[in-house]
């Protein structure tokens, strides 16, 4: 692949800044979204080091409104390329629990679908810029893409050396990861973290020619603000239709377009479950009128596979928002759930913005506000 130049649309930066506005990506959004494979075992050889991955990020951008903007996609583009998010956004949003390898092959798969539709509905200028939004929101791994290395004239001894860096910095993830897990004191883990991050930031001058980095520079293009996109979640799943509702006759994601929808997995008889209980209340009533509260009561025991159960649990706890009894647990699978509770927040035109696992309020933890100053923010987003 050759990755022509494109004109800037904006002022450009220094290539440091540039780094840096990469850096800040890599750091804050992007590597936290990896998956990353266990840490290893004491009996497991060096040979069994997973490769260091390069963030898969051109789903993410194509979702938000500013890349849209950026490239210019007129009002039919876009709507065409909803209907294409509609078809894929699915399998991607399931694909979060596979396994790394099922996961990874699944979703370069959905990135080809992408750049066909790209291919076939945009210009060549336009799919240009948008390889270079790929390649900024990677941050520092875009060095690890074999069609960029050979742009770059890279040599073994270099990508070697930037592999064997970024496989550090993976490691000492996991070990802050698996530190947190066990509720041992992260500081230590976070230094060395911060360190190895540092060491692969480093690499970029101390590892790569001065001519390797003038070309670099025009292969991005104009610094984009990868970071501060907002939209970079699927379309949430449409609701798979029951027969039972409480509170309300059957409702879909569809119908409900135009507001901000709380939609939570629960379990009646889950002990963390119930102590979200008032919080759903309190945002229905605050909500009343531009959001909605919206239950998926799906078994995890006998007890809560009887219906007539159900009301009565509802009943008792007076909730008031409407509850969708799902007794083959279908929107479960359907949306790949994993805990009770699990709280998701849609925006306005039903993209996926954010969701939380578990109680929001666990050992004073503050989900519920972060989720009320999430939805105060899409309220005032235009429809």
């Amino acid at each position: 692949m050759h990755f022509s130049h494109v004109p800037p649309t904006a002022c450009v930066r220094t290539f440091p800044d540039r780094l840096s506005r990469s850096r800040h990506l890599l750091l804050a959004v992007l590597l936290t979204s990896i998956t990353l494979p266990p840490t290893l075992t004491a009996d497991e050889t060096e040979s069994s080091v997973p490769p260091p991955q390069i963030p898969q990020q051109l789903l993410k951008l194509i979702h938000a409104p500013e890349v849209h903007a950026e490239l210019e996609l007129s009002a039919s583009d876009i709507e065409s390329l909803e209907q294409l998010l509609k078809a894929i956004d699915g399998d991607w949003f399931r694909s979060r629990n596979l396994p790394d390898p099922e996961r990874i092959a699944l979703v370069e798969k959905l990135q080809e679908q992408a750049r066909d539709w790209f291919r076939q509905h945009t210009t060549k200028l336009q799919q240009a810029r948008l390889l270079q939004l790929e390649l900024q929101a990677q941050g520092l791994r875009m060095l690890l893409r074999e069609d960029l290395s050979r742009e770059l004239d890279m040599q073994a001894s270099q990508i070697k050396k930037l592999v064997e860096l970024a496989t550090l910095t993976d490691t000492a993830q996991r070990e802050l990861q698996q530190a947190i897990a066990a509720k041992k004191i992260p500081l230590r883990y976070e230094g060395e973290l911060k360190r190895r991050r540092q060491d692969e930031e480093n690499a970029l001058t101390r590892v790569m020619t001065a001519s390797q980095l003038s070309k670099l520079e025009r292969i991005l293009g104009a610094t984009f603000d990868v970071a501060g996109l907002k939209r970079i979640y699927p379309l949430a799943p449409e609701l798979v239709p029951v027969e039972q509702w409480i509170n309300s006759a059957p409702l879909t994601l569809e119908s409900l377009r135009g507001k901000v929808v709380l939609l939570h997995f629960y379990a009646f008889q889950c002990s963390n479950c119930k102590a979200n209980f008032d919080v759903y209340n309190r945002w229905h009533e605050k909500y009343a009128d531009d959001a909605v509260v919206l239950g998926i009561q799906t078994p995890e025991t006998a007890t809560e596979r009887d219906p007539d159960a159900v009301r009565q649990a509802a009943s008792n706890a007076e909730l008031r928002f409407p509850v969708m009894i799902d007794l083959k647990s279908e929107n479960w699978k359907n949306w790949s759930n994993t805990m009770w509770p699990t709280v998701y927040v849609i925006d306005k035109r039903g993209y996926l913005r954010l969701w939380w696992q578990g109680e929001l309020r666990w050992e004073g933890a503050t989900g519920d506000q972060t989720i009320e100053n999430l939805v105060d923010e899409l309220l005032r987003e235009e429809l």
